[in-house]
């Protein structure tokens, strides 16, 4: 687990950013957990967690939280696991 995971609120909600890696596994898992326990997990694996860290903000100043843990239902948005 990364030392960057953590809480993170804005748009009223608070989540979980989890940023991991998997045993085995070259990279690092981005992961935006909610309360009700869905989860959106980036299918690709960033090459170290500050890189996850930093798509995180990227998404949160670009469309905002919210839209970014429903971009999956957005063509445009990124590619994501539940």
């Amino acid at each position: 687990m990364s030392p960057l995971s953590c809480k993170f609120t804005a748009d009223g909600m608070t989540i979980d950013v989890e940023i991991y890696q998997l045993e085995g596994a070259v990279g690092w898992v981005l992961e935006l957990a909610e309360a009700d326990g869905s989860s959106t997990v980036w299918e690709e694996l960033f090459p170290t967690d500050q890189a996850a860290w930093e798509e995180f903000e990227q998404g949160v100043r670009e469309i905002g939280l919210i839209a970014l843990l429903d971009a999956d239902e957005d063509e445009d948005g990124p590619p994501t696991l539940h």
